[in-house]
């Protein structure tokens, strides 16, 4: 073996070698490729307590290597003095309470076993680990009463939820459920936090005690009242819980409201984990219907985010009025409305103004075109006074809304504040700082909103002030616009035509009468006529008959006089024709009351031509062939010579007629009518100049 070793290590190529290493240079890399020594750091003492800490670890190390010594030496009396000794120096130490007690229990001595961990927890209540292993050490022995009781004294110390759980999960393994029950009954009472309700209500939901648990997730709502508020994270978890329980009994429509109470109780900005379960849960449950709802609060709560950390943030209160808009809640867009405009900017720069104003806009125009929230109140003429909901119009402040019983019914409180309302300020008005800058676009909207409601005082009264305001270019332009406007009588007849169109009759009629009693118009007689019109397709025969009174009062045109025979002669007939069941006798007699009313026309304007305009020949003898066909229409009822006596003769005259310079031209032949009336006094007048005396003689005529 020898020869083979040496055989194995003979060097065969004995050449030296490129690099020669020496042995002080191996030596040198070998203590420079050494790990530096471990060494233990140096302690430094600061305090005094320091020294004292530092001997009580050394002792009590010491303690335990002498006692676990003199156990595996079997001399138990001794181990036991060593550990009672170490207790007298530092009892408040529970780990030499644990050796201790195991030394005894290791060696089956279960009386002194029994014994230490009683002083134990005797002396050290508020230590779980020592509890602990004495009910451990008694439960493994099968003395099941012995650990219970070890339990009750534990729980008169209010320990932790850990260790009333354990006591639940102790009474569990022994089906002792009745037991338990109490126990979570005194859990709850000590320990009243959302956590503990639940694992009450999720311990009868396991025992499939369903009304229990729902028994308990009410009682938890109740006791945690004013707890919740401060707490909301543990309300949010209670009501996720609540509303999870209640999915898996199938009662969808109360997880529903769950979730719903709690989105409406809980901060918007801490139920992000709530809309997230309530998404799910329409999702998973929920119709097309709900599940949109939840979307929407989702949104909501965004955007609710958003304005939280930021009020000024205009645009996202636009996002939010327009979730809410798309949603139709008209509380919940109004009360949103409220919110935000009370925003107002805090400088007096037009600029940071300008975004806000439209909250107002938006603000107006919802109240006006999407709720519709429109009221009437009429006064004992019959005239209407429609106002808005929306409190002073465009911009009204407090008491925004009006009561709906108040303006459904015509009585004097309706009509008081309705009258109210028409006199309030305009708040947004009032909030712009006009002696630096104002807005004509409010100015405006506030004229036209009051044009609409057909108070062109107010709206003039507007205007006026937003003159003297803010003398803007574009608000003169617009003032001048409207004031065109109200001349334009195919405007005024379209505006009543949109309002017949929607039934609204009453409307309609207001917007004739501001209609004809503008000052200026530029084809009031298209006006008239369609008011005219309006009337008698309503049906409205006596109001027909005012109208006319009216236009005659304020023009005696041909025409107008010819319209009115005609109605007399026409309105009553259509009345009668709805009216099958009248006799002949009686149609007789009828005809007859409508020939006289149309004949007390033509005498009205008969007369009228006569006295008031006797130069009026042509359209008086237009009015009389006009008669003579209306008699014609009636038949045996018209009487003819009743107008033909008063039929004129038609006689052909020559006279000069004048040239643009005013001097006299060539003759021009005319059509002149002579009257009856005016026969006769041409006949009086020759007879008269019979009668005068010449040379001094009265000329005698024989009969």
């Amino acid at each position: 073996n020898g020869s083979e070793a040496s055989t194995a290590t003979r060097v065969k190529n004995k050449t030296p070698a490129p690099i020669q290493i020496t042995a002080e240079q191996i030596l040198r890399e070998a203590r420079e490729r050494q790990e530096a020594e471990i060494r233990p750091p140096k302690q430094k003492i600061t305090d005094y307590t320091e020294p004292a800490d530092y001997r009580l670890r050394k002792r009590k190390d010491v303690w335990i290597k002498y006692a676990q010594w003199e156990e595996w030496q079997k001399d138990f009396a001794r181990a036991r003095s060593v550990w009672e000794r170490a207790i007298e120096v530092d009892y408040k130490n529970h780990t030499i309470w644990l050796k201790y007690a195991e030394l005894e229990m290791k060696n089956k001595f279960i009386n002194h076993a029994r014994n230490v961990w009683d002083r134990a927890v005797t002396l050290l209540r508020r230590v779980d680990q020592l509890w602990y292993k004495y009910i451990h050490m008694e439960e493994m022995l099968g003395n099941v009463a012995g650990a219970r009781q070890i339990f009750e004294r534990w729980m008169n110390w209010n320990p932790d939820q850990q260790g009333w759980l354990s006591y639940i999960k102790f009474e569990l393994r022994y089906n002792e459920i009745e037991r338990a029950r109490a126990i979570f009954e005194r859990f709850v009472e000590c320990r009243n936090r959302s956590r503990a309700w639940i694992r009450y209500a999720k311990f009868e939901m396991k025992n499939g005690e369903i009304a229990r648990a729902r028994s308990v997730y009410e009682k938890a709502v109740v006791k945690l009242a004013g707890i919740l508020e401060d707490n909301l994270d543990e309300a949010e978890e209670l009501f996720v819980a609540f509303a999870e329980f209640e999915a898996k009994c199938k009662e969808t429509e109360r997880a529903r409201c769950i979730y719903k109470y709690a989105l409406d109780h809980i901060a918007k900005g801490r139920a992000e984990e709530l809309y997230k379960k309530f998404v799910a849960f329409e999702k998973q449950f929920g119709n097309r219907e709900g599940i949109e709802d939840a979307i929407v609060g989702k949104r909501r709560f965004q955007y609710e985010e958003e304005v939280r950390k930021n009020p000024l943030n205009y645009d996202a209160w636009f996002d939010h009025i327009r979730l809410e808009e798309s949603v139709g809640d008209k509380d919940r867009i109004r009360e949103v409305y409220e919110r935000a405009i009370a925003n107002v900017p805090p400088a007096d720069e037009k600029r940071y103004w300008q975004r806000y104003i439209y909250l107002w806009i938006n603000y107006a125009l919802y109240e006006e075109l999407d709720a519709g929230d429109v009221e009437r109140t009429r006064d004992g003429n019959g005239l209407e006074l429609v106002k808005y909901g929306l409190v002073g119009g465009l911009f009204g402040g407090e008491n925004r809304w009006l009561d709906s019983e108040c303006m459904s019914s015509p009585s004097a409180q309706g009509l008081e504040i309705a009258q109210i309302v028409v006199a309030r300020p305009l708040e947004c008005l009032k909030l712009i700082p006009h002696e630096k800058f104002s807005f004509a676009k409010i100015w405006l909207l506030a004229a036209q909103f009051e044009i609409r409601q057909l108070n062109l005082k107010a709206a003039r009264q507007i205007l006026g002030n937003a003159v003297g305001s803010a003398p803007k270019d574009k608000i003169f332009k617009k003032y001048i616009e409207i004031e065109l406007q109200l001349e334009n009588c195919y405007a005024w007849g379209k505006y009543a035509e949109l309002e017949i169109s929607f039934s609204e009759t009453e409307r309609a009629r207001a917007i004739f009468e501001l209609a004809i009693a503008q000052p200026a118009l530029d084809m009031p007689e298209l006006l008239w006529k369609a008011y005219i019109d309006f009337e008698i397709s309503e049906g409205e025969f006596e109001r027909t008959r005012e109208l006319y009174d009216r236009l005659l009062d304020r023009t005696k045109h041909f025409k107008a006089w010819l319209s009115f025979a005609k109605f007399e002669a026409t309105a009553k007939e259509e009345d009668a024709a709805e009216d099958a069941t009248v006799s002949d006798l009686q149609e007789d007699d009828t005809r007859q009351s409508y020939l006289q009313h149309a004949r007390r026309v033509f005498e009205r304007a008969f007369n009228y031509y006569r006295t008031s305009a006797p130069e009026l020949k042509e359209e008086r003898a237009m009015l009389l062939e006009e008669w003579l066909e209306m008699e014609k229409s009636f038949g045996e009822l018209g009487d003819l010579n009743l107008v033909q006596v008063k039929m004129p003769r038609k006689l052909k005259k020559r006279r000069q007629r004048a040239t643009e310079d005013g001097l006299p031209g060539p003759e021009e032949e005319y059509i002149d009518y002579l009257f009856p009336e005016e026969t006769q006094q041409t006949n009086l007048k020759i007879l008269e100049a019979a009668y005068k005396p010449k040379d001094g003689n009265m000329v005698k005529l024989s009969s």
